[in-house]
């Protein structure tokens, strides 16, 4: 999780994240221990109660990653983990999150092979057709960096 944070934060001056689709809170967390100022959002309430325990400073909200309730660039940051593949619109969720960014956008997902942990490969991502709508809707700088069981998109 620390080196997530790391790449997440590397070569830029974050003050604000928002962590979409923020379940447990544990990512919310890590980012409060670096200092940031965190708001989550997550779909289910009964997670945020969860969420509050881990981030009691933090913002949490209900919100779904395709209509995200907040203005354009509200956040330095914005980061999801495990909920692209989830979304029921992979562009529409990467343009939400790019609208609400003013730095960078971070996406940690399991990459595009079948291993006995995480969901099965027909609900993951192929790397490339993230890449190719993230270029579509407007990120200028892609970067992918393979972790040992995930995958991290880095985009602004």
């Amino acid at each position: 999780m620390e080196r997530v944070i790391a790449l997440c934060l590397a070569g830029i001056q974050a003050s604000t994240v928002l962590d979409v689709g923020t379940g447990s809170g544990i990512f919310a967390e890590a980012f409060a221990r670096k200092g940031l100022s965190v708001t989550g959002i997550d779909p289910n309430p009964e997670m945020l109660v969860e969420a509050k325990k881990h981030a009691p400073s933090g913002e949490l909200l209900q919100g779904t990653v395709e209509r995200i309730p907040f203005k354009d660039r509200s956040f330095d940051l914005v980061f999801m983990s495990h909920v692209l593949h989830e979304s029921d619109d992979v562009a529409k969720a990467l343009a939400e999150t790019r609208r609400c960014a003013a730095q960078r956008v971070v996406v940690l997902e399991w990459p595009y092979r079948k291993e006995e942990i995480g969901p099965p490969l027909e609900h993951r991502l192929d790397s490339a057709n993230v890449e190719s709508i993230a270029r579509r809707i407007g990120f200028q700088h892609i970067e992918t960096r393979e972790l040992m069981h995930m995958i991290l998109f880095i985009l602004s």
